[in-house]
């Protein structure tokens, strides 16, 4: 079910991407009980215990979704694309195609490692 506030991004997606994104978003919401969903600058945001870890955003030019790792600089995945981004990387979907599933899920994995190791600390309300 899509929460009120990130409805709106979802439902303005045309086929492939919305189904794409919203499967995305399913994927992502399941890799932990405390991962939550939220919306800043007006894009889907996941947080791990109220700490941002991965979007979902799709590509000005090629159109294509993407998830956006908030702390890429420390995950090593080979198909993860830095840019000239010198904090996040970028896991590129293709949405004509399956979802690479083994592969969302380990990066996915090994981002939220970086928060219960203490790697990225989280910090205690």
């Amino acid at each position: 079910m899509i929460q009120e506030g990130t409805d709106s991004y979802y439902l303005k997606q045309n086929e492939p991407n919305k189904s794409c994104l919203l499967a995305l978003r399913e994927i992502i919401l399941k890799q932990d009980k405390d991962v939550t969903e939220t919306r800043k600058w007006g894009m889907p945001c996941f947080c791990y215990k109220g700490k941002m870890f991965a979007y979902l955003w799709t590509d000005k030019k090629t159109k294509e979704p993407y998830v956006l790792m908030v702390e890429g600089k420390h995950l090593h995945h080979p198909l993860l694309e830095q840019g000239d981004r010198a904090r996040m990387k970028i896991l590129r979907i293709h949405s004509e195609h399956d979802i690479p599933l083994d592969t969302v899920t380990s990066v996915l994995q090994e981002a939220l490692e970086l928060y219960k190791n203490g790697t990225i600390t989280i910090e205690k309300v």
